[in-house]
């Protein structure tokens, strides 16, 4: 009876072996697809959206519904450079089909001034002149099937007043919350 009871711990083991390696391949490739489909962390890493996300927040960012609607304008949204391919955070202050203009450091969106409190007072000018910048001429109309995104921290941020607008195709996320570190956790 040893014998066959030696013979069921091992077939139990290599059972429980495998179950274990079943489990570990699910786990991960539900891991892979939540990354890939549902939602996404990211670290923030600059100061273009202070004060409302400052460097080195972590925060979430969901993808299922750019699945479905484009961003609105308003949104926090994470996305492909235009420039370089790196993963940026901006607020989208207009979307296809609206005009943006500049005027004496406010911003307008279809004649209208945005209301911005989360830029704290800072002013938001063309960034034309910069080097290398897609000079941009104010007004300017979003071409549909793209947004213009622009960080709350308007006096430290290359956004689409540099680079242009940003096709919805570049957009991998919607903000949703801070979860790190804890004295920043919020929604967004």
């Amino acid at each position: 009876m040893s014998g066959a009871h030696s013979r069921e711990a091992e077939r139990r083991g290599l059972s429980g072996a495998a179950w274990f390696a079943i489990c570990l391949v699910v786990a991960i490739a539900a891991g892979l697809a939540v990354r890939a489909f549902v939602a996404m962390p990211y670290v923030v890493p600059t100061g273009s959206m202070r004060d409302t996300i400052v460097e080195g927040d972590m925060l979430i960012g969901e993808k299922v519904t750019l699945a479905f609607d484009d961003p609105d304008q308003g949104d926090i949204v994470t996305f492909e450079s235009p420039i370089d391919g790196e993963t940026l955070i901006k607020r989208v202050i207009a979307v296809g089909g609206q005009t943006v203009d500049l005027v004496d450091g406010a911003v307008y969106v279809d004649g209208e001034p945005l209301d911005e409190p989360y830029v704290d007072g800072r002013p938001s000018y063309s960034l034309s002149d910069l080097a290398g910048s897609a000079q941009i001429s104010y007004p300017y109309v979003v071409p549909e099937g793209t947004v213009w995104v622009m960080g709350d921290n308007r006096t430290d941020s290359k956004d689409s007043r540099y680079f242009g607008p940003v096709s919805l195709d570049a957009v991998t996320s919607k903000a949703l919350f801070i979860y790190w570190p804890l004295s920043h956790v919020g929604a967004l």
